[in-house]
């Protein structure tokens, strides 16, 4: 069968109209995100662009705000305290180094669309789904990882007839990017639907597993000596995000009809990729833009409640 080739348009389109039907629906009228670019990242800006057509789209309110990075987290705190504004969203890299992790925790997590903040990512790695033992208000996951999850669910590699936590169960991935903020996230979040990840950087080689049963426990992680031309043949799917213009998948690695995802501002994956998958996802965009705003919503529901 040929390969059959799915953009992240056609995919964000149902939550872009669900979106739009639930804002239509809020008593209290649109929610209102603030974004910060305090860098000169072409491809940050380009996200915000993306952001801002999107929320005109949905109806939601978004300004973006232009800030030096030096004036910054003084920017986000006054925001945090901003009763108007539901959800905050700063473009990255801004220092480039630990300033930045310092900068998502100065975020409220009651504001967080990104899921960045300690609390979110602590929730994550450990599995814990939601907020308050009523399980009233779910967790909030990072946007790209988020998007990655939903485009899987989209094209079928979840397994729906498997119960909640198990539908990744039998498959056998390859996370190639294990960045703090999509490649490892994501390896933990598929780990934790039931999947074997093989997650891939200039490093080495990491397994994230879950193991047996369908319990929603703590996924784990051990090194392995395999090299990435090893373990790629072994893989359902191969998701890729390595932010180099030079990097390619050596298709010849890859099992016949495999699913491609590539999530990197360039193509990871050559032309040869439509000759080996049977699913291949160039980009994920506009599916992190809608689950930003999925994230927006949640957020300014949990603010009233």
């Amino acid at each position: 069968m040929p390969c059959k080739t799915l953009l992240a348009s056609g995919i964000a389109a149902k939550f872009t109209e669900e979106l739009r039907s639930l804002i239509a629906a809020r008593a209290d009228g649109p929610p209102t995100l603030v974004g910060f670019l305090a860098n000169e990242d072409p491809f940050a800006a380009k996200y915000a662009e993306w952001t801002g057509k999107t929320c005109e789209e949905t109806g939601i309110k978004f300004e973006l705000r232009r800030v030096d990075r030096e004036s910054l987290e003084e920017a986000i705190v006054d925001a945090n305290g901003d009763v108007r504004v539901n959800g905050i969203i700063v473009y990255y890299p801004v220092f480039g180094d630990r300033q930045d992790q310092y900068l998502q925790n100065v975020v409220s997590p009651t504001k967080d669309v990104e899921g960045l903040c300690h609390q979110y990512c602590y929730n994550m790695y450990h599995n814990v789904r939601f907020l308050d033992e009523e399980k009233q208000r779910k967790c909030i996951i990072p946007c790209t990882p988020l998007a990655i999850v939903k485009v899987l669910e989209h094209i079928g590699v979840y397994n729906s007839i498997l119960p909640y936590g198990d539908r990744l169960h039998g498959k056998t991935v390859a996370v190639i990017n294990r960045s703090e903020v999509v490649g490892r996230p994501l390896a933990a979040l598929l780990a934790n639907d039931g999947a074997k990840v093989y997650s891939v950087d200039v490093n080495g080689v990491q397994v994230f597993s879950r193991g047996p049963g369908i319990a929603l426990a703590r996924h784990k992680v051990a090194e392995v000596s395999e090299k990435a031309e090893e373990v790629l043949p072994l893989c359902d799917v191969v998701i890729t995000g390595v932010p180099v213009e030079s990097y390619k998948v050596d298709t010849s690695t890859l099992k016949d009809g495999v699913v491609a995802v590539n999530f990197s501002s360039y193509r990871n994956f050559p032309d040869s990729i439509k000759q080996k998958a049977s699913l291949y996802v160039p980009s994920v965009g506009k599916v992190t833009v809608a689950m930003l705003q999925r994230n927006l919503l949640r957020l300014a529901e949990y603010q009233h409640m």
